[in-house]
């Protein structure tokens, strides 16, 4: 997408910007002339991508934050004299195939959710507050996930996304009036992050017949968080997923 000034003189909070798709959405805002706060766990990642966005001429600084912790999500709000206008939570712990059902342990589990749920909540309650008191029309989009309507043996995963569009429906719900918008992004498959797209054959169950890509998620989020394309749009989740949400997994493959 060839950048237009979208958010020019606008400020945005991004957490997960060290990788994949957070990175991508970070990068693109700043293409369209926000100042981008990176929130990450991963400093060394988080500082590159913050150098990249300089050097291309964007305006970005990089914080530490492990959102799984309180001091974490407190580490990823700007001091108030930033006036955030938008937030993308993005941040999520690595997947691992192995921590299904009856093996995900309790550690694993409160990470996932901490991070994914409860801090993703209370930035958006803080940053709303603040939007609220200085009448600001902020814009909130959280990354979910097409398991947070379909099962996939990662219990902790799926329920902490459900958990996610929950938020985002409350959140839409009370912030409206203010005209503060929330919606969240369930993306595809999109390799990289938690996903490893080699253990997977996805032939023949795409639609659009590829993978996603990190700039596909980061093309809708912008629309998403622009009023020039999404000024009536709150407490949705917008699927993009290139139609593998439409693969009947029972019928035959078709030729």
């Amino acid at each position: 997408m060839t950048p237009i000034g979208l958010f020019k003189g606008e400020h945005a909070l991004v957490t997960g910007s060290a990788s994949n798709i957070g990175r991508a959405i970070a990068q693109t805002l700043a293409r369209e002339g926000a100042a981008v706060r990176c929130a990450d766990i991963d400093p060394v990642r988080n500082t590159a991508v913050v150098a990249e966005i300089v050097k291309a001429g964007g305006s970005a600084e990089a914080v530490t934050a492990d959102l799984s912790t309180t001091d974490g999500w407190h580490a990823a709000l700007p001091p108030e004299a930033q006036p955030i206008t938008m937030f993308v939570h993005s941040a999520s712990p690595p997947r691992r195939e192995a921590d299904t059902a009856l093996a995900v342990s309790e550690a694993t589990w409160d990470g996932m959710m901490n991070t994914n749920v409860r801090s993703g909540f209370l930035i958006a309650r803080e940053l709303a507050r603040r939007m609220r008191a200085t009448s600001t029309r902020g814009r909130m989009l959280f990354i979910t996930s097409l398991h947070a309507e379909s099962p996939r043996n990662l219990p902790h995963y799926s329920a902490a996304k459900a958990g996610q569009t929950m938020v985002v429906k409350e959140l839409a719900r009370a912030l409206g009036p203010s005209g503060i918008r929330v919606n969240a992004l369930a993306p595809g498959a999109v390799p990289g992050g938690g996903f490893n797209a080699a253990a997977f054959d996805f032939s023949g169950k795409i639609p659009l017949g590829r993978l996603g890509s990190a700039q596909d998620m980061a093309d809708m989020a912008i629309a998403l968080l622009s009023d020039r394309f999404s000024a009536y749009v709150t407490g949705t989740t917008v699927v993009v997923d290139g139609g593998i949400a439409l693969h009947n997994w029972i019928a035959p493959a078709t030729e």
